[in-house]
């Protein structure tokens, strides 16, 4: 189906008796933080009203497989592209889906299993954004661009941890996917209405241990939130926005959320957004912001809290 008429024929199904699912997407490379961003969006909106789809899982081939190929998962040619797009098409209008199953852990292609939309359905993974099909499945639509050292070391740290590789293995099949991460990855940052980077702010020497903050560029494909007075609320320690230049030259708003600020400056600035989802909740939910190992960011709670605010908004 053609991007154009799969946007309105979404359209058409936002306005029936039975409403379409909102639609969001997560890319960016390995190791970026998809599912961590992604897993706290699901526990704050509740497993009754999300589904979590990784299309990571559309492989064409398991990691024995892939060793003898001249690409890598990171390839279009070693998923199923197509069937990806039928699918993400199925669940934009509120269909289920038999998905195929890849097991991160130990490489290997599984039991398919029946995945049934409910209110949000969050995608995350390489490569949800590769075509004007899959975008044009989508309500808003995120690529994470942490600098690359800071990802190498994040995969260093998962791979050896949970899928038995050695910190060796990891670089080098990083060298090696190089290539492709440029060609078909990267890329998609240019599609997404939000660009997030989770980094050390240039020039501060932070003590070690403080939380990474986080830049998020807001660009005018879709309507954000007015942050007026979010901003008027916290202090500038913990978030300022300012006009920035993009990658093509044209442009944005950034919005810069700072890790070494104080937590009770950085909650100011959540309630203040949490207070413009009209929600009957006191407060936002504890499970933003979490990472691995039980510590808490204060800049991915509020990034989490203002895609919660697009995900609330385009189902209204």
């Amino acid at each position: 189906m053609p991007d154009k008429m799969m946007r309105m024929q979404r359209a058409d199904a936002g306005r029936a008796a039975a409403r379409r699912p909102v639609m969001l997407a997560i890319a960016g490379d390995s190791a970026a933080g998809k599912t961590t961003l992604t897993k706290g969006l699901v526990e704050a909106l509740g497993p009754e009203r999300s589904t979590s789809v990784c299309v990571d899982d559309y492989h064409r081939y398991d990691r024995q497989e892939r060793k003898g190929l001249p690409f890598t998962a990171l390839h279009p040619d070693c998923n199923y592209v197509g069937i990806m797009e039928q699918h993400l098409q199925l669940l934009a209008i509120g269909q289920p889906v038999l998905k195929p199953v890849y097991d991160h852990d130990t490489g290997r292609l599984t039991r398919p299993e029946i995945v049934e939309p409910r209110d949000f359905v969050i995608v995350e993974g390489l490569l949800p954004l590769h075509t004007k099909l899959m975008r044009a499945c989508f309500d808003v639509t995120v690529y994470l661009n942490p600098p690359e050292e800071i990802r190498r070391d994040w995969k260093i740290e998962r791979d050896t941890r949970k899928r038995g590789y050695t910190a060796d293995q990891v670089l080098a099949e990083l060298e090696r996917r190089e290539g492709e991460s440029e060609s078909f990855i990267r890329p998609q940052r240019a599609s997404a209405d939000i660009a997030v980077r989770f980094a050390p702010i240039a020039g501060r020497d932070d003590p070690p241990g403080t939380p990474l903050s986080a830049e998020l560029l807001l660009r005018p494909t879709i309507r954000h939130p007015e942050l007026n007075g979010v901003l008027a609320k916290g202090d500038r320690r913990a978030i300022h926005l300012k006009l920035f230049r993009d990658e093509d030259g044209r442009p944005v708003d950034a919005l810069h959320v700072h890790g070494y600020a104080p937590r009770e400056e950085s909650q100011v600035v959540e309630k203040a957004i949490w207070s413009q989802l009209g929600v009957d909740a006191a407060g936002p939910p504890d499970t933003l912001g979490r990472i691995d190992g039980g510590d808490r960011s204060e800049p991915l709670a509020i990034t989490q809290l203002l895609l919660l605010y697009h995900l609330l908004e385009a189902g209204r």
